[in-house]
């Protein structure tokens, strides 16, 4: 339970990237020691940057931050940098720290025993799956021992497994933490609040209480606001009617009209600015070539991972159009391994069709140069499509003009599974790879993107370890990489 000791405070924060990329705006809350607090906010909206600010890797431009002296603080971010790819665990680990840490053997076993991890030291970064890189980023953090823990999307790539026992791990935790995530029932577990950043006010309102509640809680607020800016907007038309009138009139009716004016001018300062979080993307489909009859992708063997050694199964798969697979497996057996060796078009387990268009959702945005801005990304995919297409697709994902000139490595990672569903409605692909594609979407989007790939008229493969979300999805064949591990 938190005490009375406040750890956080901000006095007064703003922050930005430039003028025209404003993120906090005289910010105030405060935290107190062992609370646990979600972090709510629209993709893009600066959630990453103010835990950046919390640990200090960025100061702000006003105001001040201030953390209870001798607090240690310990970040667990959305992904491994990729400079990190080549470092052993060991390696990955002994970098954390600013000094030799002589027990960091013993020190790693225990991390990894929390985040129920069991890998061996000189295994090499690049070779763990999503869902190992998420537990290892988990145990990053936890190795440190912080007093204050930032999690930002630490679900990410979990199975069902790692879910449940990172939750556990969570609802036991003594110590403050703030974690930024989209999975609902997962904060409702053990969050005491909610942090919510307004990317229209750039303020944080600190709701208290169950998730889930606070969730209801603001949807409320945002329709109790909405309905008082359309009772507003009639009363101003209205007026603005009136005062017209009275205007033609002459005399002293002028006078008269002049203060309706300004009678006008108090309404709209009372309208209340519409909160940005309330869009979502609009409706999409992703076309497909439509040229490519009969098989478009045959599988004959897989090739799955059982400790640490490879073992390939034979399997007989083939994919035509509309025929959507969904492949399945614990963290680590081999499923974005499996996706990469397809998309390679040079697997020795696979055949493509002659001329198939692949559209691929990498989990680590792979397929992104980012170095290359937001609308070069989807340009270079669009092929002879006019760049009023290009700008209209990427506006139907909330990506406005100002946003294209963004370069793809300083966007959030959110905003960057929304480029990879941009460049893939631009691509027309006949078949689909889909490796985890809710990570780090915002959960208002998802319903919406679930209803594109369930009428994909192409073949698709999907791999996702959300249930809701694979629900809502036309699932045609299930490959079951854990029971066809275990088939003699």
């Amino acid at each position: 339970m938190p005490n009375d000791n406040v750890v956080i405070k901000f006095n007064k924060v703003s922050f930005d990237f430039g003028i025209k990329k404003p993120v906090l705006d005289e910010v105030d809350f405060s935290i107190r020691r062992g609370s646990k607090f979600a972090l709510m906010g629209q993709n893009g909206a600066g959630k990453t940057t103010l835990f950046n600010l919390i640990s200090q890797k960025y100061i702000p431009e006003i105001g001040s931050i201030v953390i209870e002296q001798g607090l240690s603080i310990a970040y667990s971010r959305q992904v491994i940098p990729r400079d990190q790819m080549e470092y052993t665990i060991r390696e990955f680990f002994e970098k954390l720290f600013p000094k030799k840490i002589y027990d960091i053997d013993p020190r790693i076993k225990e991390a990894l025993k929390i985040v129920n991890l069991s890998i061996p030291s000189d295994r090499i970064v690049k070779t763990l799956s999503g869902g190992q890189q998420a537990r290892l980023l988990l145990a990053s953090a936890l190795i440190q021992k912080p007093d204050i823990l930032l999690l930002d999307e630490p679900t990410n790539n979990l199975d069902t497994e790692g879910l449940s026992h990172l939750t556990k791990f969570l609802v036991d935790y003594k110590k403050t933490c703030i974690v930024i995530s989209h999975d609902a029932e997962f904060l409702n577990a053990f969050t005491d609040g909610v942090l919510y950043l307004d990317i229209f006010t750039h303020k944080i309102e600190k709701y208290m209480g169950n998730y889930l509640n606070v969730v209801q809680e603001i949807s409320a607020r945002i329709e109790r606001e909405r309905r008082q800016n359309v009772r507003l907007e009639n009363e101003i038309m209205h007026r603005k009617e009136q005062a017209s009138f009275f205007d033609q009139k002459g005399g002293h009716m002028r006078d008269v009209a002049k203060k309706m004016k300004e009678a006008i001018s108090k309404l709209e300062e009372e309208k209340v600015n519409m909160r940005e979080e309330d869009k979502t993307i609009r409706k999409f489909a992703i076309p497909c070539g439509e040229n490519i009859e009969g098989k478009i992708l045959t599988i004959h063997s897989v090739s799955l991972i059982s400790k640490d050694k490879a073992i390939v199964k034979k399997i007989n798969i083939t994919l035509k159009q509309k025929t959507h697979l969904l492949v399945s497996g614990p963290n680590g057996i081999g499923k974005t391994t499996f996706l990469n060796d397809i998309a390679s078009e040079k697997s020795k387990h696979s055949e493509i069709a002659k001329g198939v268009r692949i559209g691929y959702y990498r989990q680590d945005f792979g397929e992104l140069d980012p170095e290359k801005t937001i609308y070069e990304s989807l340009v270079e995919i669009a092929g002879n499509t006019t760049e009023e297409t290009v700008r209209s697709v990427a506006a139907g994902f909330l990506l406005n003009a100002e946003d294209l000139k963004h370069q793809v490595k300083n966007i959030s990672e959110g905003q960057k599974g929304l480029v990879v569903f941009a460049r893939l409605v631009l691509q027309r692909p006949d078949l689909l790879i889909l490796d985890e594609p809710t990570n780090h979407i915002n959960f208002r989007h998802i319903p919406i993107i679930a209803e594109a790939l369930d009428k994909y008229a192409g073949a698709m493969i999907l791999v996702s370890h959300i249930p809701d979300f694979v629900k809502k999805i036309r699932i045609d064949e299930t490959l079951d990489l854990l029971a066809l591990l275990n088939k003699k």
